[in-house]
């Protein structure tokens, strides 16, 4: 078994305990990507656990990710009163606070959840996906999978340049890089969607960001593991991974998906 440089924690692990005092038992530095999401405006119970130290977690998350490391923290906001609450604002410029750049404020759009939010508004179809950055990402791997109208060389305008100027006779790739908009099926109409687990996000939702921000061999973490979604994309993309998870059973669910052979994505 692999441990984290050291030798003080154990790779590909579920670790049972509170997110905090796990990485306050880290090492500076060791942590290549983090893809979480926590449990935000306390919207599900999970079986009794919904409180965190959120300051706590974004100054240990920024000490133990390496430089150039990531941070993709999914969250969303409650409606309480008709109106939305703003932590996810305000936890973004938390982030920011404690040294990490902003570097890309994405929208994951979670397609067959019903209705969500204030009648007063018009429904939440989206939650946000915070990528921050301790200094420049080292690892960029944007995926190309748009595909464009024309391939070659293109002699209408393209991209402006600073100065204001078309850019000309540009070649122009099969595909192109998508936006920072992702949509997904979930509930129902995600297959594997089916843990048990109240909230889980879609697998190919953590792949994704994995191979956007990481590379094989790296160390991802979730430091609310969930359902395992995280620990299971990176085992099934040659990373390594810790889990950190506050309940017994789902730190069982955990277990048992990533002792499958077969990974489907649903």
């Amino acid at each position: 078994m692999k441990m984290v440089d050291g030798g003080s924690m154990k790779l590909d692990e579920i670790i049972l305990g509170d997110c905090l005092t796990v990485m306050e038992k880290m090492e500076d530095c060791c942590i290549d990507l983090t893809v979480t999401s926590p449990p935000y405006d306390n919207l599900r119970e999970y079986l009794g656990h919904s409180e965190f130290d959120f300051q706590g977690i974004a100054k240990q998350l920024y000490r133990i990710t390496k430089i150039g490391g990531v941070v993709v923290w999914i969250v969303a906001d409650a409606t309480i009163n008709g109106s939305e609450t703003g932590t996810s604002f305000r936890q973004a410029l938390y982030f920011m606070e404690v040294g990490f750049n902003l570097h890309d404020t994405m929208i994951y759009i979670a397609k067959g959840t019903g209705a969500k939010g204030s009648i007063f508004s018009y429904w939440q179809g989206f939650e946000y996906m915070f990528v921050f950055s301790k200094g420049k990402p080292k690892t960029i791997n944007l995926i190309k999978d748009v595909k464009n109208a024309t391939v070659g060389l293109c002699s209408r305008g393209g991209r402006h340049r600073k100065d204001g100027s078309v850019e000309k006779n540009h070649k122009t790739l099969e595909f192109g890089i998508r936006t920072n908009v992702w949509a997904y099926n979930v509930g129902f109409m995600d297959q594997s969607d089916s843990t048990g687990h109240p909230a889980p996000f879609p697998e190919k939702l953590a792949a994704e960001h994995i191979i956007s921000w990481s590379n094989p061999g790296d160390l991802i973490l979730d430091p609310f593991a969930g359902s395992g979604t995280t620990c299971k994309m990176a085992k099934l993309h040659n990373r390594h991974f810790i889990g950190i998870e506050i309940n017994p059973e789902y730190v069982d669910i955990c277990n048992k998906r990533l002792s499958q052979e077969v990974f489907d994505f649903g």
